[in-house]
């Protein structure tokens, strides 16, 4: 289908040079100037790279313009989407130069041909974490173990089944592995919908996947592959570094401020924080502030294994001169605890950042020191419920994918400044955002928070959010209700606008949830099926048959019924529910919930869930259609859902009085 060709350039070298991603990107923006212009000429060019973040942070639009007539090309001759793509590289590289050679903050979010080499040993590193942890698999035993010295890695990473059982280790039960095909020779198609899986299954377990696409793990580009499989065993290896699932951690703090700040770290700096705990409870002097240069001479290493394994301890180790010597002691040492994996003393004295990390994760796995004096203490401040522990997840992973430059750990922590909402809200309504006003991190001053959480209100009332009494200081103060009920809308606004944009000939008409559930049953209607959703509440969506006849209904051949149950008892309304998300992941949707939204009927999820169908679904047609016309089919009968819906819609919004009368 035509929503899996990647964009094609006749010269190799050039398309070798950008992801799939990327290419479409740009493929976007030089159909938008021909779109406009008639034809693209380099004339047009100056102000739609100076409007690119990377170019404006580096060149003013004149410069940009005196580079693009540098050669002798007529300046109003016609040029087409390769000749676009060699200007578009020789200003990248332009950029690297004026940075004295230094990558500029575009291309650390962009994997084109300046960073191309792989690292070996992190490769070596990452094969050896394949084979141990997938040696047992039932498919992919036949081709285990993989040799590190050969590009076998890559080989087998192409039809996309070590990647989707990859993740499923990392948290196991994200991918469904009835929906994974794994038949020994894979037809294009069926390679695409394993990539598809993986990519949006990746992102739902917090991945950055904004550079990558399917044709890029179909062609086994390496550089991409090791930077997915790095982002995968990472999630593994940090799992367990946060309260919830080590509870243990709070030792590392005094009192319920600090406690606070510990929820809003990322787990890599947790482990830095747990590691320097232990160094000065063991006399070491110097503070480990990364795992790189702080780690190169071995000796935090050697402190750290004394501390946690005094019967293991040797003087040894402290006493050698060399570094990779000590490297090596160390290393036997953390042998003895049977963690021994990830590195090569080459790999600390070189300061390598990501098997340094591996490791230190794994030396806490097998041997944590901390105890269980300080836990009841702060017990109480671990006692989210479990829907809104679900909707943090989503949310949060949601905010992550669309690869605003601050990574977000804890939304309820982590949006308290604005400024992360800022980010987000620049994401997706480009220019509303008046970031000469905004104050950017670290913001020392409450009422600087504040100003920034205003601003990110007033936006959303000019969005006409439900934003009745609710001000900046609710989301400073971290007012769960409100804050899940704000980002719920952001989410389902930005929904509907990718519906109403696909919409060309929709005469106007805003798409409404009334629209999206008559669109659904229409379409499972139209395909003979009997199932009717009456709201995004009703109770008969648990069993997960009503999705899976949609799921069919838009593409016949991705559900095998074979595997459906009747949705009857709990256990059966899991398997269905586990299903559904990965075929619909597999099939290009790009959704967070988990399988106990659909059980629960979670109505917020419900709605994403179909609309993300429904976004997918008119994007083929639209795809399909030479002129691009989609037929009005979810507008028929759709306006006399509005009345039954409206009330389940404010359910969906944000009731301010209530919120805070709650908490």
């Amino acid at each position: 289908m035509s929503s899996y060709q990647g964009v094609i350039v006749s010269d190799p070298w050039l398309q070798s040079q950008f992801t799939q991603v990327e290419l479409r990107t740009l493929k976007s923006k030089f159909i938008s100037v021909r779109t406009q212009h008639g034809r693209v000429t380099r004339d047009d060019l100056p102000p739609v790279f100076a409007g690119m973040k990377a170019f404006s942070e580096m060149f003013s639009e004149d410069e940009i313009k005196t580079f693009l007539g540098e050669s002798n090309s007529d300046m109003g001759e016609e040029i087409d989407f390769e000749a676009f793509l060699r200007l578009y590289l020789d200003l990248q590289g332009r950029a690297v130069e004026k940075s004295g050679g230094l990558r500029s903050s575009f291309l650390k979010a962009t994997t084109t041909t300046f960073h191309h080499a792989i690292n070996e040993s992190e490769k070596a590193s990452y094969v050896a974490h394949i084979n141990n942890y997938l040696a047992e698999d039932k498919f992919l035993k036949d081709f285990l173990p993989i040799d590190p010295a050969t590009d076998a890695l890559f080989d087998l990473a192409k039809d996309g089944v070590l990647l989707c059982k990859l993740i499923n280790v990392a948290v196991p039960g994200t991918i469904d592995e009835r929906a994974i095909n794994t038949k020994k020779v894979l037809n294009p198609w069926e390679r695409n919908e394993n990539h598809t899986l993986c990519l949006n299954s990746a992102k739902a377990i917090g991945c950055t996947v904004v550079n990558i696409g399917t044709q890029d793990l179909v062609e086994a580009r390496p550089h991409l592959v090791l930077g997915l499989i790095s982002q995968i065993i990472k999630i593994q290896l940090l799992a367990d570094l946060n309260l919830k699932k080590t509870p243990q951690l709070v030792e590392l703090v005094d009192d319920s401020q600090e406690v606070e700040e510990l929820l809003s770290l990322a787990p890599e700096k947790v482990l830095l924080k747990w590691m320097n705990f232990h160094l000065k409870k063991a006399g070491y002097q110097k503070q480990v502030t990364n795992f790189s240069t702080d780690l190169k001479d071995g000796e935090a290493y050697a402190h750290l294994l004394n501390a946690l394994a005094p019967e293991h301890s040797t003087h040894s180790t402290l006493d050698a001169k060399d570094p990779t010597e000590r490297a090596n002691k160390v290393l036997e040492m953390a042998e003895k605890l049977d963690c021994k994996r990830y590195l090569t003393p080459k790999d600390i004295v070189e300061g390598s950042p990501n098997l340094n990390l591996a490791f230190v994760a794994q030396i806490f796995h097998h041997r944590n020191g901390l105890t269980d004096s300080k836990t009841t203490t702060f017990a109480e401040m671990m006692t989210d419920d479990a829907e809104t522990s679900r909707e943090e997840r989503c949310f949060r992973f949601w905010m992550n994918s669309l690869g605003a430059t601050t990574y977000v750990n804890n939304v309820f922590e982590d949006v308290r400044n604005g400024y992360v909402m800022l980010e987000i809200v620049d994401k997706i309504f480009p220019g509303t955002v008046n970031w000469k006003q905004a104050n950017k991190p670290p913001i020392k001053m409450p009422f600087k928070q504040v100003e920034n959480c205003n601003q990110v209100i007033q936006i959303g009332r000019n969005l006409n959010f439900s934003l009745v009494n609710v001000a900046g200081n609710d989301i400073v103060a971290g007012n769960k209700k409100l804050i899940i009920a704000f980002l719920w809308q952001l989410m389902r606004f930005s929904m509907l606008q990718l519906l109403k944009n696909l919409r060309t000939h929709s005469q106007g008409k805003e798409i409404t949830d009334a629209d999206i559930l008559n669109w659904a049953n229409n379409k499972v209607k139209k395909a003979g099926r009997t199932s009717q959703m009456e709201s995004f509440k009703d109770k008969s969506l648990s069993s997960g048959i009503f999705f899976l006849e949609l799921l069919s209904a838009v593409e016949p051949r991705v559900v095998n019924w074979g595997l459906v149950t009747k949705g009857e008892t709990d256990e059966d309304k899991k398997l269905n529910a586990t299903y559904i998300i990965s075929v619909a992941r597999k099939l290009g949707c790009s959704i967070f919930l988990l399988p106990e939204d659909v059980i629960e009927v979670n109505q917020k999820m419900m709605l994403t869930l179909t609309a993300s169908i429904m976004y997918w679904s008119l994007q083929q047609q639209e795809a399909a259609s030479e002129d691009g016309e989609i037929s009005d089919e979810i507008f028929v009968e759709g306006r006399e859902n509005e009345t039954r819906l409206s009330g389940e819609t404010s359910d969906l919004t944000l009731d301010s009085e209530s919120s805070k009368t709650e908490e």
